[in-house]
């Protein structure tokens, strides 16, 4: 058994599809229509039949409230890996991009959490 697909939720695909290719440097996979919304993923450069991720519209008000509960208590709604957390925090920061938490080392990882301007904190970490 292996991740496939996971995903978070966000108020406008077209603004995220962007901050998570022209900012985080994802590319997009998938963009199908459906009804109103779209099936948009974005994956890897590095990895790009690996694990996908959903840009899911949060029309439905459990998923307004499930992602708006997250960001209030600081609780990241994804994690993604990096090889140098402290040159990626860099580069990030570079592009705008704040931080609710720099590098910050945690017995054998070290982690960082920013805002990606959809309604979620997004953690990065280095193992």
């Amino acid at each position: 058994m292996r991740i496939t697909l996971t995903g978070v939720f966000v108020g406008d695909q077209d603004e995220a599809l962007r901050f998570y290719t022209e900012t985080l440097g994802f590319v997009k996979k998938h963009d199908v229509p459906v009804g109103e919304f779209k099936w948009l993923t974005v994956v890897s450069p590095d990895d790009p039949d690996g694990p996908e991720l959903l840009l899911e519209p949060n029309e439905n008000p459990v998923a307004q409230a499930f992602q708006k509960g997250l960001f209030d208590q600081g609780i990241p709604a994804a994690s993604f890996g990096v090889t140098d957390i402290n040159a990626e925090y860099e580069k990030l920061m570079s592009l705008g991009v704040a931080f609710t938490m720099g590098p910050t080392e945690l017995a054998n990882v070290t982690i960082a959490v920013f805002d990606d301007t959809c309604g979620n904190l997004i953690q990065m970490m280095q193992t």
